[in-house]
């Protein structure tokens, strides 16, 4: 799916703009962020929080909820009651873990069935980091190093049927070397994991891995994108490096409960399109090295749906376990 399409957001014609009117909060807005506060994830519900609380007069209260791959904070959305009171912010790492839950037979819910997406935050690429130690500046010369080790090094996720533990066992096996799997409860913590060497190698989203890789306190070797970013145009794709399996597009974005009433879901996605489009969100959201969201709900459900689909006969080829 190409970016144009997934960043696709419909003018709201007045008859629609009318009935999303028709939806009044009836108190402060529960934002639940299923990792813990620092990651990119944390920031942009933060920073759409500002500006949702503005428009629609009553607080957003982000609450961070780690675990589980980020399927504890989840559950607590799935839950909820339908009423728009209760929203989750989550990533593409739940496409992946609701993949993963699937295959074991252990899935809590269902990304399809419990589940309303109501539009993408944004579009956020994620870069590919070793620390400093490692002699490598690609993917190719991080797995030649590897393979020289006495044992295999470490790589970090955000838990268990992560995005990032997907993309550690697809190169795994596509590059033929050996990794061991380190879960975190959120990206803040693996990133400084991955700054004092604890762990050699790991994955988060642009904005939170850019300032220490401005410091060299990590080194960069791959973008997980479509295309190479803006503010790392010297850092090659997965894909350019010869790994398209390892081409998971990263997202954030906000869900109700499923049976929420189209009411609320039509207020709610024109207000996120509305703050999307805010200079100085939209501004924000660009210094990120991501691109705003705002999309239509029909538009944010085909994707994450055709995410998950996409995932599921990867999990079953690499027979992932969420520990």
């Amino acid at each position: 799916m190409q970016r144009r399409a997934l960043l696709a957001t419909p003018v709201l014609a007045a008859p629609l703009v009318a009935r999303a009117q028709a939806w009044t909060p009836s108190g402060p807005i529960r934002v639940i962020v299923p990792f813990a506060a620092g990651g990119t994830t944390d920031i942009l519900a933060r920073l759409y929080g500002n500006r949702l609380t503005e428009t629609l007069g009553v607080p957003i209260l982000v609450e961070n909820r780690g675990g589980g791959g980020g399927s504890i904070g989840a559950d607590i959305v799935a839950k909820a009651p339908p009423d728009g009171q209760v929203l989750l912010f989550h990533n593409s790492t739940f496409s992946s873990t609701s993949a993963v839950m699937e295959f074991q037979n252990r899935a809590i819910h269902s990304i399809e069935r419990d589940f309303a997406p109501i539009s993408l935050g944004a579009l956020v690429p994620t870069v590919v980091m070793v620390h400093p130690s490692v002699p490598a500046t690609t993917v190719p010369e991080f797995i030649a190093w590897a393979r020289q080790q006495p044992r295999p090094p470490f790589y970090g996720s955000t838990g268990p049927g992560s995005a990032g533990h997907l993309v550690g066992e697809v190169l795994k096996r596509d590059g033929n070397f050996q990794m061991e799997h380190v879960p975190f409860r959120g990206a803040s913590l693996l990133i400084q994991d991955l700054i004092v060497g604890r762990i050699q190698f790991g994955g988060d989203q642009l904005s939170t891995g850019l300032p220490h890789i401005r410091a060299g306190a990590v080194r960069p070797i791959a973008i997980r994108s479509t295309t190479r970013n803006r503010l790392l145009p010297e850092i090659s794709t997965v894909r350019e490096q010869g790994f398209p399996n390892a081409e998971i597009l990263g997202w954030n974005g906000f869900f109700a409960p499923a049976r929420t009433p189209e009411a609320v879901m039509v207020r709610l996605q024109a207000e996120i399109a509305a703050a999307a489009r805010h200079p100085p969100l939209a501004a924000r959201i660009d210094e990120l090295g991501a691109d705003p969201g705002g999309n239509s709900t029909a538009d944010f459900t085909a994707m994450v749906h055709a995410q998950v689909a996409a995932l599921r006969p990867v999990v079953a080829s690499l027979r992932i376990q969420a520990e």
